[in-house]
C-alpha cells in the first residue's frame, strides 16, 4: 500500500516526464534515477533522505524496515574506555612527574644536599565531532511513519560517528588542529622518544601495508577519555524541530521546511602516564601467510611485561585481520602448550591472551607507514 502511494505520489509530482524510457534500477545520468518504472531526481540524495531513500527503508507491510548497516565496523575499544569529566573547558590539564629527588646515605656529623622533583603540565585537547541531518517535512510525514524515518537516520549518524572517533583515536594528528591527537602519533618512533620503551617492532619493513595491535590500561590515572568541564559526556542529540531551509537543493531562492536534528559529541583522550600504553607496529600484513610471518603470540607477551602492575583495565587491540592470524597461530601454540584461550567476560566469549582480552577493531588499518 505504502508503495503504491509512493509511486503515484512521484507520478503527480514528475508529470510530463517519460517514464517509457525508464528501467528500474536504471541511471540515465547523476541525478536521476528510476524505481517502479518513475523516475526519481537524486540531486537532494547526498545530503538530504530521498524518496528512494525511504522506499529503501520500508518492508512489505509499508513499516520502516530494520536496516542491516552493511558498513558498520566493530570497534569494541568503545565499550572498554573509561571516561572523566576534564578540569578545563577545552580538555584536561594533567601534571606529569619528569623527575625525581635526589636522595643520599649520610654518615653521623655530616649533612646532605637538598633535592626536588621536577614536574610538568599537559594540556591534553577535546575536538567537538558535529553533524547535521535534514528531511524534507513532506516526505517524512508519507504513510505516518515520521518518527521511524527519523530514528532510522539517526542509527545511521550514532554508527558514523562512532567510527570517526575510533579512527581518530589511533590516527588523529596535531596537523589537523580540529581533531585530538590519537595514540598513533603519540608512539610513533622505535628509538629516541621518551617512550620508546613502549614501541615495539615487529619487523615489517613494506612501506604501507603494515598494521599494529595495541595494549591499553584504562584507568584514569593512566589513560582515558574526558570531554570538557561543564559539559555532556557521550553524544548529545538537539531536535530542532521544523526549520526552514534556504537554498534547497542548491537552487537561489528555494525554500523548504525540513525536521533538522544536530548530533554532537566532545571528546577526547587524556594520556596521564605513557608506560600504560604498548604499540606492537611494523606487523607487515603481507607476511602474515608466510613462513616469515611475525610471531604474534611473542610480541604480545613482551608487550604484557613492559606495563607496570597494579593500575589499569587491560585489553589488546587489532584489527580483524590480525584477529584471524592470531587464530592460525594460536593452534600452533596449542599444540606446544600455551597460545591464546577464550573466556566469558561480560557473557560473551572472548579471545584471551593469557588474561587479558584481545578485542577487535576495525578502525586499525592495514596500510600504516614503518614505524622507525
Amino acid at each position: 500500500m505504502i508503495r503504491r502511494l509512493l509511486t503515484a505520489v512521484l507520478a503527480l509530482l514528475l508529470t510530463g516526464i517519460n517514464a517509457t524510457a525508464a528501467t528500474l534500477g536504471a541511471q540515465t545520468d547523476g541525478h536521476v534515477y528510476f524505481w517502479n518504472g518513475v523516475a526519481i531526481f537524486g540531486i537532494l540524495g547526498t545530503t538530504n533522505l530521498t524518496l528512494l531513500d525511504i522506499a529503501k527503508r520500508l518492508d512489505p507491510g509499508g513499516k520502516v524496515d530494520t536496516i542491516v548497516e552493511m558498513l558498520s565496523q566493530t570497534n569494541e575499544i568503545l565499550a572498554d574506555m573509561q571516561w572523566k569529566e576534564g578540569n578545563l573547558s577545552t580538555g584536561e590539564r594533567t601534571t606529569v612527574r619528569t623527575g625525581l629527588p635526589s636522595v643520599f646515605w649520610r654518615l653521623l656529623n655530616a649533612g646532605v644536599a637538598t633535592s626536588k622533583s621536577t614536574s610538568a603540565q599537559i594540556d591534553e585537547m577535546t575536538g567537538m565531532l558535529e553533524a547535521y541531518s535534514q528531511v524534507d517535512v513532506d516526505l517524512a510525514k508519507l504513510g505516518g511513519n515520521e518518527a521511524a524515518v527519523r530514528l532510522s537516520e539517526a542509527r545511521a549518524f550514532f554508527e558514523s560517528m562512532n567510527q570517526e572517533f575510533a579512527s581518530t583515536l589511533f590516527y588523529g594528528t596535531a596537523s589537523a588542529p580540529e581533531e585530538f591527537i590519537g595514540l598513533a602519533a603519540r608512539y610513533s618512533a622505535l628509538t629516541g622518544a621518551g617512550n620508546s620503551a613502549n614501541v615495539i617492532g615487529a619487523g615489517g619493513t613494506g612501506s604501507t601495508d603494515n598494521t599494529s595491535i595495541y595494549l591499553v590500561a584504562w584507568d584514569p590515572e593512566t589513560i582515558c577519555g574526558i570531554y570538557p568541564k561543564a559539559s555532556k559526556a557521550g553524544i548529545s542529540h538537539d531536535d530542532m524541530g521544523t526549520v526552514l531551509i534556504q537554498n534547497a537543493g542548491g537552487v537561489t531562492g528555494a525554500l523548504m521546511t525540513a525536521f533538522v536534528d544536530h548530533w554532537q559529541w566532545k571528546c577526547g583522550i587524556a594520556l596521564k602516564d605513557w608506560r600504560y600504553v604498548v604499540r606492537i607496529c611494523n606487523i607487515d600484513v603481507s607476511d602474515l601467510s608466510l613462513s616469515t610471518a611475525a610471531d604474534l603470540l611473542y610480541y604480545m607477551a613482551d608487550a604484557e611485561e613492559r606495563i607496570p602492575s597494579g593500575l589499569g583495565r587491560r585489553a589488546f587491540y587489532c584489527n580483524r585481520t590480525i584477529k584471524r592470524y592470531l587464530r592460525h597461530q594460536m593452534k600452533a601454540a596449542v599444540g606446544a602448550g600455551g597460545g591464546l584461550t577464550f573466556d566469558n567476560v561480560a557473557g560473551r566469549r572472548v579471545m584471551v591472551f593469557g588474561e587479558t582480552p584481545v578485542r577487535t577493531t576495525d578502525a586499525l588499518l592495514n596500510t600504516e607507514d614503518v614505524v622507525s
